[in-house]
């Protein structure tokens, strides 16, 4: 089992409540979102891995057991350009749980854009990341979820 750890502290929220088809519909895969604290945050690697992609608004780590996990800071924040991420690793690195990845702040956020952070077991069957709890917080480096290979 891959444990998949929070990359920042915040609410936790059901997939489903992210106001993106691609992922409220668990395309990608299941998992859940985060609503971050406000305030500029380092968001770190969920799992140990190789950083397979990295773009300013999100990051894909592949764990030694083949699953891939996809960090999307924010929604529809890929239009920003990188404006207001400072990206803190290399394609192809290494990464343990916890490695800082990307700076961000939220606020930086233009009209219209969603602060929710998916947190995706790529490739895996639908529903097989239960939602959380209707009051769930994490802090970074929290348990979210665990995934089978």
């Amino acid at each position: 089992m891959t444990e998949v750890l929070a990359p920042l502290p915040g609410r936790v929220v059901a997939m489903s409540d992210v106001p993106d088809p691609v992922f409220s519909s668990e395309m990608v895969g299941p998992g859940v979102a985060i609503e971050p604290d406000p305030g500029e945050v380092t968001v770190v690697s969920p799992v140990a891995g190789k950083v397979l992609k990295v773009h300013p608004h999100a990051f894909i780590v592949l764990a030694p057991d083949g699953v891939g996990v996809l960090v999307h800071l924010g929604i529809d924040t890929v239009k920003l350009d990188g404006r207001g991420f400072e990206v803190l690793v290399t394609q192809g690195s290494t990464v343990e749980a916890g490695t800082p990845m990307v700076r961000w702040d939220p606020a930086t956020l233009e009209e219209g854009m969603s602060p929710l952070v998916p947190v995706v077991a790529m490739d895996r069957p639908k529903g097989s990341v239960p939602d959380p709890a209707g009051d769930a917080r994490a802090a970074a480096g929290d348990l979210l979820f665990t995934v089978a290979p």
